[in-house]
């Protein structure tokens, strides 16, 4: 009976181990490597570039498969940017509890993961959405993974400034599938996405600059000091006012989306200034992190409901 039962509790420990997820691994994890909130940001600025090229006419199935392809892409490259942080991400707070550095998931699997995502995307984008939109994922897959986490954010203070190339792509590629060209909207799109990442970023590496230091990061508050960052984020904010003025005066947009987008723009740079007399830097910092996910969110709403009818 003895020999039984133990023979039964064995059997069920089995039955329940092949049932877990190996090592802890969970779909929580594999869902938290594609950095969910980089990809809902990005995916409400491709919406926003996809509606302004649509002007009200909307072809909702093409609108699907532009988000799913632009998605998958940036899901892609975040997993392979985390594949590649993977040890520098055990220095930092922020990170060290992620999947890969605690060893939840494996290197090769993750991997795989990336690899996956990537060609997923890209095959819907080149096969949907047209040629340009899978070029233009290929170059924010491109600047993200191996000029942005393989060269110089391990090496150089233009990081977050060269980087923000591949975070200014998803309203491009949402702009060029609707139109199959890149002419001043598109532009336009990619210079509001390309201006607001560096200070917004910048923000958050004032406030975590220590945790930076330590994982060995040359990120510009840790290179050159907060007074410096905060001097660089100056022309990137004040470069952002004449956006709403352009998509207005071209018709891209109406006047609502003019007055939101530069009353915001206006009350960033107001707050960027008064960094200066700040007392409480990382106090500061956390209200101009704060104040440009609001900026983007609001702006990007504006947009899309202010879009000029074709």
């Amino acid at each position: 009976m003895d020999n039984q039962l133990r023979y039964q509790a064995s059997s069920d420990s089995a039955s329940m181990s092949a049932k877990s997820p190996p090592e802890g691994a969970s779909w929580r994890d594999f869902i938290t490597v594609t950095k969910p909130g980089i990809i809902r940001s990005n995916l409400i600025a491709a919406f926003a570039g996809y509606w302004v090229a649509s002007g009200w006419d909307v072809q909702y199935g093409r609108l699907i498969l532009t988000l799913l392809g632009t998605m998958l892409v940036m899901a892609s490259a975040c997993v392979f940017n985390n594949y590649f942080d993977r040890d520098l991400d055990m220095k930092m707070e922020r990170t060290r509890e992620r999947g890969l550095p605690t060893g939840r998931l494996k290197p090769t699997t993750v991997l795989i993961y990336g690899i996956g995502l990537g060609i997923a995307g890209l095959g819907v984008l080149f096969a949907f959405c047209g040629v340009l939109a899978g070029l233009f994922g290929i170059v924010g897959m491109f600047v993200y993974v191996v000029v942005y986490t393989l060269w110089l954010k391990r090496t150089s203070t233009w990081s977050t400034s060269v980087g923000a190339i591949s975070g200014a792509m998803p309203p491009v590629i949402g702009y060029v599938a609707v139109t199959g060209t890149v002419d001043l909207g598109a532009w336009l799109l990619f210079a509001m996405l390309f201006l607001w990442q560096p200070p917004h970023f910048w923000a958050l590496g004032i406030r975590r600059k220590e945790e930076y230091r330590a994982a060995g990061f040359p990120l510009l508050p840790v290179v050159k000091g907060t007074r410096r960052t905060k001097f660089q984020m100056i022309p990137y904010v004040a470069l952002l006012l004449p956006v709403p003025v352009l998509m207005y005066a071209y018709d891209y947009a109406g006047v609502y989306y003019l007055v939101v987008s530069l009353a915001l723009s206006v009350g960033w740079l107001y707050l960027t200034l008064i960094g200066f007399k700040a007392k409480d830097d990382e106090v500061w910092a956390k209200k101009s992190f704060l104040f440009s996910i609001n900026y983007l969110t609001l702006s990007l709403i504006a947009l899309v409901l202010n879009t000029i009818h074709v």
